[in-house]
């Protein structure tokens, strides 16, 4: 392992960088979850971030620091959806041009709004073609940055943000939560979200949490290595099929993560259907496996305060409206 680690003082460095851009989501208490639960329950509502999701945070720290002059071609990024959106976002912001590579079959909301937020869309197929190969190829014929999705200090630092955040309004509501459940797919907000949240208080255990089928955080914590999934697509939960976790986030998730969760898309649907129905929110599919675990009892919560992160709310509009009609 040679790649630097990000630190917590780079997360309140973040904090700082990102503080004119970011919204300080709120987090959220609803007695219809403690009922159901029989815990203390606390919603951290990223699916009110700009841009819909966490992935803002990550990608303004790290371009706000991309030199123009070295990088002439601007920024180079892959991703969904959500990192696409955010990296989009910033880099208009910084003055920068940004081109993305995303998969066909990501959803049109997302690919939409990656276009109007000033990016330029470069589809690929997700199953056949690599997209770190192209995104590369890119970097070198136009000058251009790359901004990895998770598998960054910077970027992992901006995503931390959202722990600092989660424990500091926790206390302010007189709480600390026991456990914090966090979705997963690279591992940039789990790892980020870990770092800041045993910094404010080590006895906080941090889960990752991912769909069935694409559980490769989980089953790397379990064996101590970097696993891989069978299959690259196959779940609602698009934002979080990442193959592997990375080299970065997995030190870090090693080093901080007491474990790995695993939901079903069913799990999923029906946290999204609580989330709309009982907190009057929009949540994505990836977005919702943390609240989904809570739901469907995945860890004990009887007599517990359990804090879950909502990572995106930029589900396709007809999808949801399947998945709550269901």
């Amino acid at each position: 392992m040679t790649a630097r680690l990000p630190t917590y003082d780079d997360i309140l460095a973040a904090r700082d960088r990102i503080a004119p851009y970011a919204v300080r989501t709120p987090l959220i208490w609803h007695p219809a979850l403690d009922a159901l639960t029989g815990g203390h329950i606390l919603i951290k509502a990223e699916s009110l971030q700009r841009v819909g999701a966490f992935k803002f945070r990550g990608a303004y720290n790290k371009i706000a620091q991309v030199d123009s002059k070295a990088y002439p071609g601007g920024i180079v990024a892959c991703s969904s959806g959500n990192h696409a959106q955010g990296v989009a976002a910033a880099a208009t912001l910084c003055g920068l041009k940004s081109a993305i590579v995303m998969p066909a079959d990501a959803p049109r909301l997302k690919t939409a709004r990656t276009r109007a937020f000033g990016a330029e869309v470069i589809p690929f197929d997700r199953v056949s073609e690599d997209r770190d190969a192209i995104a590369l190829r890119l970097c070198a014929e136009r000058g251009a940055a790359m901004v990895h999705p998770y598998d960054d200090p910077d970027v992992m630092a901006g995503q931390g943000t959202v722990g600092l955040e989660l424990m500091e309004q926790a206390k302010a509501m007189g709480t600390t939560p026991s456990a914090v459940l966090v979705c997963c797919s690279g591992g940039g907000l789990a790892g980020g979200v870990s770092l800041a949240v045993k910094a404010a208080q080590a006895s906080t255990s941090v889960y990752s949490v991912e769909p069935a089928g694409f559980d490769d955080m989980a089953r790397s914590l379990a064996s101590g290595r970097r696993e891989r999934n069978a299959a690259l697509s196959g779940s609602i939960c698009d934002a979080l099929l990442a193959p592997t976790p990375g080299e970065i986030t997995f030190a870090v998730a090693l080093e901080n993560l007491a474990g790995g969760l695993v939901v079903t898309d069913d799990e999923v649907r029906d946290a999204m259907r609580f989330a709309f129905h009982e907190l009057k929110l929009v949540v994505e599919p990836g977005g919702a496996v943390a609240l989904a675990a809570v739901l469907a009892g995945k860890l004990p919560t009887k007599g517990r305060t359990i804090a879950v992160v909502l990572s995106g709310g930029n589900v396709d509009p007809a999808d949801f409206a399947r998945i709550i009609a269901g």
